[in-house]
């Protein structure tokens, strides 16, 4: 079909349902010599558009580099490792460990505290779809409180690359390293910003823990653990010197320890 005999209400619709990069690219040549205006304007956005997406492709491939380089070397799997849920003041410390393919598909891939929750969500799915191994591991308020909470990071990340299928050739950690590994590691300072499969690890982590809390909200109502996530904020606070400690607060978190009821 002639584009010119459609409308610009037309258009507009048939680049919304064009599906991928190739068709909108074809849309946006036959666009720029349109004689109507409003046709020209929209090649002009479908081609910033396509300067975006392509700009965003290069920045994910950057976070890969290192990845690389390990392949290259010979680590055929290569795995990221995270963990959240260091500073909450309840629930668990959850870890997740991915091995992606060669080839991903994840735009917008970044630390998990730098995209929002719509996006995060968006990426676990993707990355639970994409990845080649990909464990969650978790180690609850109660061993948090036997071990400290650095040790318990530590443990939920050492549960997560022993619960993968197999075991990876290199284990790239967010600046860690993981004790009771023969895996060989590199920590990454700041990983989770600058190294792709250390940014999907903390992402399905991340959305995995959010998503505990909110179950963990329904058994134990009244401390906002939905909206908070466990983290120390004000109206935590205040629920905690209301009600006390709840059966998932981590009672070693002085916080917490000094609004036990006797």
């Amino acid at each position: 079909m002639n584009l010119q005999e459609l409308s610009l209400a037309e258009l507009r619709a048939r680049v919304r349902e064009a599906p991928d990069v190739e068709q909108r690219q074809r849309l946006e040549h036959a666009l720029r010599d349109d004689p109507r205006a409003g046709a020209r304007r929209l090649s002009e956005t479908l081609a910033r558009a396509r300067e975006r997406e392509l700009a965003e492709r290069v920045r994910v491939q950057a976070l890969f580099e290192f990845r690389g380089r390990l392949q290259r070397q010979g680590a055929r799997l290569v795995a990221g490792v995270d963990e959240v849920g260091m500073g909450p003041l309840a629930g668990p410390v959850v870890a997740a460990v991915v091995v992606l393919p060669e080839v991903v598909d994840l735009p917008g891939l970044d630390d998990s505290k730098r995209v929002s929750r719509a996006r995060r969500e968006d990426l676990a799915r993707r990355i639970h779809e994409q990845a080649l191994a990909l464990c969650i591991a978790e180690v609850d308020e109660r061993e948090i409180d036997r071990l400290n909470i650095y040790r318990a990071g530590l443990e939920a990340m050492r549960r997560a690359v022993l619960g993968l299928g197999e075991e990876p050739d290199h284990v790239v950690v967010d600046a860690r390293t993981i004790p009771g590994l023969r895996t060989p590691q590199t920590a990454i300072v700041g990983g989770d910003a600058l190294d792709g499969s250390i940014a999907a690890a903390s992402i399905v982590a991340k959305v995995y823990r959010d998503a505990s809390m909110q179950r963990l909200d329904a058994a134990h109502p009244g401390y906002g653990f939905a909206q908070h996530k466990g983290y120390p904020t004000p109206e935590h606070l205040a629920a905690l010197r209301r009600l006390g400690p709840s059966p998932i607060h981590r009672r070693s978190f002085a916080p917490v320890a000094q609004h036990q009821f006797p």
